[in-house]
């Protein structure tokens, strides 16, 4: 299963998985959200991730799927080989991390790796070597002291819309819930972060990885 929001990219990588025989593309996903409920309903094997993506990040997805289809491997697919993300990866449960300048030999090799359980060849070589460097473990630990994980995946769709710019009322609507479900549960992520201001929750969304710094609200927050 293929996630990403940009069409293009989601295009170019059913038609590079298309031509292999032993590969078939199940479903693809344009947010994260929708990547947990294609997940649940087709079951596949392997699923690239990307990692920003909107309504729920590619990390929060990853987390949510892997907890339900222990079976089901995921790859993440980012520009990015920032500390924060891949300290996050070991919290996320994926199974591999790639970067999207990965030549096609590459991918295609983790995406046949994963499905034999070898997951220690789903890695890019620079994040590889990253990972021997700071070790994998010391990279978890850095993750879980985030606060990030403390949060229910309720919360964590909360804060990433909230770091995105989104007033409650907008938030409501893109989540189907009141507009008092949803100042319950951004009161809740304040208190369990410690932040109780707009411009301290975007920056830890950005720190954790669940924004991009160009789509978080600090952008437009005076600080």
């Amino acid at each position: 299963m293929l996630a990403d929001d940009h069409t293009v990219v989601r295009q170019g990588l059913r038609t590079l998985l298309s031509a292999e025989p032993d590969l078939e593309v199940v479903a693809e996903a344009e947010n994260g959200r929708q990547a947990v409920e294609l997940a649940g309903r087709f079951r596949p094997r392997v699923v690239i991730m990307d990692i920003a993506m909107p309504v729920l990040n590619g990390l929060e997805a990853t987390r949510q799927i892997t907890r339900s289809l222990p079976s089901t491997k995921v790859l993440m697919l980012s520009s990015y080989a920032n500390e924060e993300y891949i300290a996050a990866l070991g919290q996320s449960g994926a199974a591999g991390y790639l970067l999207k300048h990965t030549a096609a030999s590459e991918l295609l090799r983790a995406i046949r790796e994963a499905c034999r359980g070898n997951t220690a060849a789903c890695f890019s070589p620079a994040i590889a070597k990253r990972l021997r460097d700071t070790g994998f473990k010391q990279a978890s630990r850095a993750a879980s002291q985030t606060g990030a994980r403390k949060l229910t995946a309720r919360e964590a769709e909360v804060l990433q819309l909230i770091a995105e710019g989104h007033a409650n009322k907008q938030i409501a609507a893109e989540l189907n819930i009141s507009i008092k479900t949803v100042e319950k549960h951004r009161q809740q992520v304040m208190n369990k972060l410690g932040i109780h201001h707009v411009a301290g929750l975007t920056r830890h969304a950005i720190a954790t990885g669940m924004v991009e710094p160009a789509t978080g609200a600090l952008q437009n927050t005076a600080v």
